[in-house]
């Protein structure tokens, strides 16, 4: 457990900060979660059980610890501040989305800890509301995804979400590194717009609207600036097939048979598609109809054999319930995975970190808490509070267990 010394307090819904914590807890730190008694505002949020759970929560806090407190109160946002600036030398580090201002702003906390560290998720840097899904709109991206022409197409994977929360992750722990040298804590401040536009850049595609003066437009599935779309079978499968390097745009002319015609379109445009990808991009439309004969006279399963036999980059086209039924990697024998049983009473494959390391074993999956597991533990050892003042707690319905 590479972060066995870390606490981290995590008073966060939804994504962003939650995936943060979560990572750090499949690295070994552990993380203490906060949250309204009864559930905070993502605890049934969707996908749910036959039972009405939220499956997203049981997915995003693995291996973390709760406790529920009323917050409404000034007594139980009291203790949910002395939670978060309890003493101790891996303790005072704090993950949240709530507001910039207010009872856990960072002033305010480090009046009572100087050296805390807070990660804190925001959705624009000047304070204003924003989400995943308004972030993504902003900045272009509906413009420039679905078929060519027709309205923007929402994605369905809140990308700048988890890249938030993986964000956090490295920068909350490049703080530790620094408060661990020069004693300091500091607030970290995580603008999804920000991320967002910093990423388009990092993309160049920043660049690419400056220089052009006009944005990207859609391309259906074709993959830009290379050679990569979609294609189906005989028996109406369909496969995705990619060749971004010289290497993998050889092998799939080997695979399928098209070396020569691929040569005569070379020789009649005077290119060649081996040394430049954005030449496969550009002439995309003389040459996925050669592709698309070339799948469409072979079955799934021969062509499947074929591809892997020549090293393509390739995949089959597939839900996924499909992909959960078919493929080896969504199994037990990926290490990654374990049968756990959680809150809402349903087992199911449940992931460890997707990083491994080569001197720790990686951790193994943890199901996720119930609501208030974790009260009197938490009081009682990062607190130092006696059973007594325990019981007076929940007496005063300040907190509750599960």
């Amino acid at each position: 457990m590479i972060l066995r010394d870390l606490r981290v307090i995590e008073g966060a819904s939804f994504v962003a900060a939650p995936s943060c914590g979560m990572h750090l807890a499949q690295m070994g730190a552990e993380v203490i979660r906060f949250d309204m008694i009864g559930g905070g505002p993502d605890s049934g949020r969707w996908p749910l059980s036959p039972e009405g759970r939220s499956l997203f929560w049981e997915g995003l806090n693995k291996g973390k610890k709760s406790i529920a407190i009323d917050l409404r109160r000034p007594e139980g946002r009291e203790l949910a501040m002395s939670l978060i600036t309890a003493p101790g030398q891996g303790g005072g580090v704090f993950v949240t989305n709530f507001p910039v201002d207010g009872f856990l702003s960072h002033a305010r906390l480090a009046a009572l800890r100087p050296d805390l560290i807070t990660a804190r998720i925001m959705g624009h840097a000047d304070g204003r509301q924003a989400v995943d899904y308004t972030v993504n709109n902003a900045v272009g991206l509906p413009h420039m995804t679905g078929p060519e022409g027709g309205e923007p197409v929402n994605h369905v994977l809140p990308a700048w979400d988890l890249l938030a929360g993986a964000h956090a992750t490295f920068s909350l722990l490049a703080a530790e590194r620094m408060r661990r040298d020069t004693g300091l804590g500091q607030e970290i401040r995580l603008p999804l717009s920000d991320l967002a536009m910093t990423t388009l850049g990092a993309l160049g595609q920043i660049a690419e609207v400056s220089i052009s003066g006009h944005s990207r437009p859609r391309y259906g599935n074709a993959l830009f600036g290379a050679f990569g779309r979609d294609f189906e079978t005989a028996d109406g499968r369909r496969v995705m097939l990619v060749a971004i390097t010289e290497g993998q745009w050889s092998s799939l002319l080997k695979a399928l048979g098209i070396a020569d015609a691929i040569a005569a379109i070379e020789r009649e445009l005077s290119v060649s598609f081996a040394r430049d990808e954005g030449t496969r991009f550009i002439h995309r439309d003389r040459l996925f109809p050669v592709v698309a004969d070339a799948v469409r006279g072979r079955s799934f399963e021969d062509l499947a054999a074929t591809l892997d036999a020549h090293g393509v980059c390739w995949s089959p086209y597939r839900q996924l319930h499909e992909a959960l039924r078919d493929d080896p990697d969504f199994s037990l024998s990926n290490p990654v995975f374990s049968e756990i049983t959680h809150p809402s009473g349903h087992s199911y494959l449940t992931p460890a970190s997707a990083a491994s390391f080569s001197r720790v074993e990686r951790m193994a999956a943890a199901r996720a808490p119930r609501l208030g597991e974790h009260t009197e533990e938490v009081l009682a050892n990062v607190l130092g509070l006696a059973g007594a003042q325990i019981a007076d707690l929940h007496d005063r319905g300040l907190v509750a267990s599960s």
